[in-house]
Protein backbone atom coordinates (compact mmCIF):
# COMPACT_ATOMS: atom_id res chain seq x y z
CA UNK A 1 0.00 0.00 0.00
CA UNK A 2 2.97 2.14 1.12
CA UNK A 3 4.20 2.12 -2.59
CA UNK A 4 0.88 3.82 -3.57
CA UNK A 5 1.54 7.05 -1.82
CA UNK A 6 3.69 8.68 -4.37
CA UNK A 7 1.22 7.92 -7.08
CA UNK A 8 -1.43 9.78 -5.03
CA UNK A 9 0.41 12.55 -4.46
CA UNK A 10 1.65 13.05 -8.30
CA UNK A 11 0.59 16.56 -8.85
CA UNK A 12 -0.86 15.38 -12.37
CA UNK A 13 -3.27 13.02 -11.05
CA UNK A 14 -4.38 15.61 -8.23
CA UNK A 15 -5.35 17.89 -10.85
CA UNK A 16 -7.17 14.76 -13.04
CA UNK A 17 -8.96 13.94 -9.40
CA UNK A 18 -10.31 17.23 -8.63
CA UNK A 19 -11.45 17.61 -12.28
CA UNK A 20 -13.60 14.62 -12.20
CA UNK A 21 -14.79 15.43 -8.60
CA UNK A 22 -15.37 18.89 -9.89
CA UNK A 23 -17.59 17.12 -12.84
CA UNK A 24 -19.09 14.47 -10.32
CA UNK A 25 -19.90 18.03 -7.61
CA UNK A 26 -21.87 19.42 -10.14
CA UNK A 27 -23.45 16.22 -11.41
CA UNK A 28 -24.90 15.66 -7.81
CA UNK A 29 -26.11 18.88 -7.37
CA UNK A 30 -27.98 18.84 -10.43
CA UNK A 31 -29.61 15.58 -10.07
CA UNK A 32 -30.87 17.14 -6.43
CA UNK A 33 -32.08 20.15 -8.27
CA UNK A 34 -35.93 18.93 -8.40
CA UNK A 35 -35.68 17.97 -4.33
CA UNK A 36 -33.97 21.18 -3.75
CA UNK A 37 -36.62 23.42 -5.09
CA UNK A 38 -39.20 21.98 -2.58
CA UNK A 39 -37.18 22.13 0.09
CA UNK A 40 -37.04 24.60 2.95
CA UNK A 41 -34.26 26.80 3.11
CA UNK A 42 -33.36 26.33 6.49
CA UNK A 43 -32.72 22.65 5.41
CA UNK A 44 -30.92 23.14 2.01
CA UNK A 45 -27.18 22.47 3.41
CA UNK A 46 -28.48 19.17 4.22
CA UNK A 47 -30.32 17.54 1.35
CA UNK A 48 -27.72 16.86 -1.02
CA UNK A 49 -24.95 14.58 0.78
CA UNK A 50 -23.01 13.25 -1.61
CA UNK A 51 -22.32 16.21 -3.75
CA UNK A 52 -21.64 18.23 -0.71
CA UNK A 53 -19.32 15.17 0.66
CA UNK A 54 -17.66 15.36 -2.75
CA UNK A 55 -17.22 19.20 -2.37
CA UNK A 56 -15.30 19.16 0.95
CA UNK A 57 -13.07 16.91 -0.86
CA UNK A 58 -12.70 19.20 -4.04
CA UNK A 59 -11.31 21.65 -0.90
CA UNK A 60 -9.03 18.85 0.06
CA UNK A 61 -7.53 18.40 -3.03
CA UNK A 62 -7.65 22.29 -3.89
CA UNK A 63 -5.46 22.22 -0.24
CA UNK A 64 -2.92 19.32 -1.53
CA UNK A 65 -2.02 21.03 -4.83
CA UNK A 66 -1.18 24.11 -2.75
CA UNK A 67 0.97 22.09 -0.38
CA UNK A 68 -1.69 22.67 2.71
CA UNK A 69 -4.01 20.64 4.81
CA UNK A 70 -6.99 21.78 6.23
CA UNK A 71 -8.28 19.20 8.82
CA UNK A 72 -11.26 20.13 9.62
CA UNK A 73 -12.74 20.10 5.93
CA UNK A 74 -10.52 16.79 5.64
CA UNK A 75 -12.79 15.43 8.54
CA UNK A 76 -15.98 16.54 6.77
CA UNK A 77 -14.73 15.00 3.77
CA UNK A 78 -13.40 11.60 4.65
CA UNK A 79 -16.40 10.73 7.25
CA UNK A 80 -19.15 11.42 4.44
CA UNK A 81 -17.28 10.41 1.59
CA UNK A 82 -17.48 6.68 3.74
CA UNK A 83 -20.97 7.66 4.65
CA UNK A 84 -22.56 8.72 1.55
CA UNK A 85 -20.09 6.53 -0.76
CA UNK A 86 -21.33 3.33 0.99
CA UNK A 87 -25.14 4.27 1.65
CA UNK A 88 -25.68 5.42 -2.20
CA UNK A 89 -24.23 1.80 -2.78
CA UNK A 90 -26.30 0.01 -0.72
CA UNK A 91 -29.45 2.02 -1.61
CA UNK A 92 -29.15 1.52 -5.19
CA UNK A 93 -28.78 -2.53 -4.84
CA UNK A 94 -31.69 -2.60 -2.63
CA UNK A 95 -33.09 -0.59 -5.31
CA UNK A 96 -32.40 -3.49 -7.68
CA UNK A 97 -33.68 -6.51 -5.11
CA UNK A 98 -36.93 -4.69 -4.93
CA UNK A 99 -37.56 -3.99 -8.65
CA UNK A 100 -35.33 -6.56 -10.37
CA UNK A 101 -33.52 -3.69 -12.35
CA UNK A 102 -31.40 -1.02 -11.77
CA UNK A 103 -30.37 0.61 -15.37
CA UNK A 104 -27.17 1.90 -16.70
CA UNK A 105 -27.81 5.07 -14.42
CA UNK A 106 -28.05 3.35 -11.05
CA UNK A 107 -25.10 1.14 -12.31
CA UNK A 108 -23.58 4.56 -12.84
CA UNK A 109 -24.13 5.52 -9.08
CA UNK A 110 -23.22 2.32 -7.81
CA UNK A 111 -19.65 3.02 -9.29
CA UNK A 112 -19.21 6.21 -8.61
CA UNK A 113 -20.22 6.22 -5.01
CA UNK A 114 -18.10 3.62 -4.77
CA UNK A 115 -15.50 5.32 -5.67
CA UNK A 116 -16.37 8.25 -3.32
CA UNK A 117 -15.70 6.21 -0.43
CA UNK A 118 -12.13 4.14 -1.83
CA UNK A 119 -11.03 8.05 -2.56
CA UNK A 120 -11.78 9.42 0.97
CA UNK A 121 -10.02 6.31 2.51
CA UNK A 122 -7.22 6.33 0.29
CA UNK A 123 -5.73 9.69 0.90
CA UNK A 124 -6.14 8.94 4.87
CA UNK A 125 -2.34 8.96 5.67
CA UNK A 126 -2.39 12.30 4.12
CA UNK A 127 -4.65 13.73 5.90
CA UNK A 128 -3.26 15.65 9.48
CA UNK A 129 -7.37 15.56 11.02
CA UNK A 130 -7.32 15.76 15.15
CA UNK A 131 -9.74 14.70 17.35
CA UNK A 132 -11.47 18.03 17.90
CA UNK A 133 -11.97 18.06 13.74
CA UNK A 134 -13.35 14.89 14.59
CA UNK A 135 -15.83 15.63 16.80
CA UNK A 136 -16.91 18.57 14.63
CA UNK A 137 -17.62 16.46 11.18
CA UNK A 138 -19.24 13.73 13.66
CA UNK A 139 -22.04 16.66 14.47
CA UNK A 140 -22.26 17.77 11.47
CA UNK A 141 -23.01 14.05 9.99
CA UNK A 142 -25.16 12.92 13.09
CA UNK A 143 -27.02 16.05 12.99
CA UNK A 144 -27.54 15.75 8.77
CA UNK A 145 -28.44 12.01 9.79
CA UNK A 146 -31.45 14.09 12.35
CA UNK A 147 -32.89 16.01 9.35
CA UNK A 148 -33.15 13.51 7.09
CA UNK A 149 -35.08 11.05 8.90
CA UNK A 150 -36.74 13.56 11.57
CA UNK A 151 -37.39 16.13 8.93
CA UNK A 152 -37.92 13.57 6.64
CA UNK A 153 -35.00 15.62 4.21
CA UNK A 154 -33.39 12.37 2.56
CA UNK A 155 -32.65 11.65 -0.56
CA UNK A 156 -35.73 10.09 -2.70
CA UNK A 157 -35.61 6.66 -3.67
CA UNK A 158 -39.67 6.38 -3.74
CA UNK A 159 -39.29 2.55 -4.81
CA UNK A 160 -38.11 2.20 -1.14
CA UNK A 161 -40.75 4.55 0.59
CA UNK A 162 -41.78 1.55 2.73
CA UNK A 163 -38.29 1.11 4.08
CA UNK A 164 -37.64 4.06 5.65
CA UNK A 165 -37.26 2.90 9.19
CA UNK A 166 -34.97 0.82 8.33
CA UNK A 167 -32.82 3.12 6.23
CA UNK A 168 -33.35 5.63 8.74
CA UNK A 169 -31.60 2.94 11.45
CA UNK A 170 -29.00 1.38 8.73
CA UNK A 171 -27.78 5.45 8.43
CA UNK A 172 -27.34 6.09 12.12
CA UNK A 173 -25.32 3.18 12.28
CA UNK A 174 -23.21 3.49 9.20
CA UNK A 175 -22.66 7.29 10.83
CA UNK A 176 -21.14 5.75 13.13
CA UNK A 177 -19.09 3.36 11.39
CA UNK A 178 -17.73 5.72 9.24
CA UNK A 179 -16.44 8.23 12.02
CA UNK A 180 -15.21 5.00 13.64
CA UNK A 181 -13.04 4.34 10.62
CA UNK A 182 -11.85 7.88 10.40
CA UNK A 183 -10.71 7.84 13.90
CA UNK A 184 -8.47 4.96 13.33
CA UNK A 185 -7.31 5.79 9.91
CA UNK A 186 -6.76 9.21 11.10
CA UNK A 187 -6.32 10.45 14.50
CA UNK A 188 -5.83 7.34 16.79
CA UNK A 189 -2.68 7.28 18.12
CA UNK A 190 -0.19 5.54 15.52
CA UNK A 191 -1.98 6.11 12.64
CA UNK A 192 0.00 6.67 9.50
CA UNK A 193 0.51 9.86 8.35
CA UNK A 194 2.52 10.69 4.91
CA UNK A 195 3.45 14.08 3.57
CA UNK A 196 2.33 15.01 -0.27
Amino acid sequence: MKQLYPFLAYRPFLWLLLIVNILGTAYGYYWYDGQLEQTPSIFLAFVPDSPTASLFFVFVLIAFLWGKNWPLVEALAIVTLIKYGIWAVVMNLLVLAVTGDLGWLGWMLVGSHFAMAVQGLLYAPFYRIKWWHLAAASVWTLHNDVIDYVFFMMPRYEVLNLYMQEIGYFTFWLSIASIFITWYFCVRPGSRQYDL
